[in-house]
């Protein structure tokens, strides 16, 4: 058995040990639903490069824990209470944070050997950023996945333009626009997961693949593939109304089809659609700017290869935080919703119908030339 050694200041907060030809994580930082501090993006970093080097690792496994122990909860995001304290005090791991966690996110989706993510309980922003590129991605009957970034004027970043604008039909407007938190049924729909476990087998087919002398990859994924079952309610999406994928796909598309954030609002606006009513009053409490960007990215991304969006979203995040100094709408929604809670946003400007089409144009504007970019050198 062979353990990896953390930096001290992290050691609490990532564990992670080789058995048997498996290499395993396990996210330990439980009161914060293993929200991920810049210690921690680079420690699995470290981890991950070490690994990929190792003949004797095989694959990795990847987990969260809870309060009571392992699995319940995987990772809820970045630590956003950082975040606001850093922009607020102009520290320079801001930028950092941002930069190497974009860098793993793309190590994780490029990984040169079988990374499995076990998916269970929430997943959400930077937890899908370490798990949307597995190569396993298992989901459970507890699975609460979102990007619910336009809750606090971001926008779905870690990848997310390119895994989301992946989505069928428009799901990934309506997921990115709306932060919509998903079951492992609509996961699996929507192209977000791979496989179903019922949550009480976790642990048990985690201990097997550190038991099992793995011959080869081929091994593995044979074995694992006899474990996963289908979600009980993966048809009709229970979440969804009742509605199948292809039913709900032809409802967003009336609507998040359309060119900007302002027309889809009143589109749903001006249906007589209960669940329309309620997309556009979600939508009416985001940062209006932001819904305005956040649509451009997840179209923009599209076209792009993973390389190009993580580029693209470190450019974004950058202006999202410096375009209009005094003025970031992710400082205000961070201070509304976990510094003040007071669930109150100023948003400038308040209504989508304010918005500046020069300004959204702005954030796509990158600071860096070409070969300066911080991730320059992702292929």
């Amino acid at each position: 058995m062979t353990f990896i050694t953390t930096p001290a200041d992290v050691q609490a907060d990532i564990k992670a040990e080789v058995r048997g030809r498996i290499g395993f994580i396990t996210l330990n930082r439980p009161k914060a639903l293993n929200a991920l501090s810049l210690g921690m993006v680079r420690d699995l970093t470290r981890i991950l490069t070490e690994w990929a080097g190792q003949p004797g690792v095989l694959a990795v496994a990847i987990r969260g824990s809870n309060k009571e122990g392992v699995f319940g909860a995987f990772c809820a995001g970045g630590d956003i209470r950082f975040l606001h304290q850093a922009a607020t005090e102009n520290n320079p791991d801001l930028g950092a944070f941002f930069a190497e966690e974009y860098a793993l996110n793309y190590l994780i989706h490029n990984y040169p050997k079988p990374y499995i993510a076990f998916m269970d309980g929430v997943v959400m922003g930077g937890g899908m950023g370490i798990s949307q590129g597995a190569s396993i991605r298992i989901v459970t009957e507890r699975t609460k996945m979102a990007m619910p970034e336009t809750l606090i004027g971001l926008f779905p970043d870690v990848g997310g333009g390119f895994f989301l604008s992946g989505c069928p039909g428009r799901v990934g407007e309506w997921l990115a626009l709306t932060g919509h938190a998903l079951g492992a049924d609509e996961a699996l729909a929507f192209h977000l997961a791979d496989q179903f476990l019922p949550s009480e087998r976790q642990a048990d087919v985690w201990d097997t693949l550190g038991r099992s002398d793995w011959g080869s990859e081929e091994a593995l994924y044979a074995w694992l593939g006899k474990q996963f079952t289908k979600p009980l309610e993966l048809a009709p999406l229970a979440n969804l109304g009742g509605l199948n994928e292809q039913e709900f796909e032809a409802k967003l598309e009336p609507y998040f089809s359309l060119p900007t954030a302002l027309d889809i609002i009143q589109a749903l606006e001006a249906s007589s659609d209960a669940w329309a009513q309620e997309a556009a009053a979600q939508l009416r409490k985001r940062s209006p700017l932001m819904l305005e960007v956040v649509l451009q990215q997840i179209r923009r991304a599209r076209a792009m290869t993973l390389a190009e969006d993580l580029r693209m979203e470190l450019d974004l995040v950058h202006h999202c935080f410096h375009l209009r100094p005094g003025q970031s709408e992710t400082v205000e929604g961070i201070r509304a919703l976990a510094v003040d809670k007071d669930h109150q946003p100023r948003w400038n400007p308040s209504r989508v119908e304010e918005v500046d089409a020069g300004v959204v144009a702005a954030f796509f504007k990158s600071p860096w030339a070409d070969q300066a970019h911080p991730l320059a050198s992702l292929a």
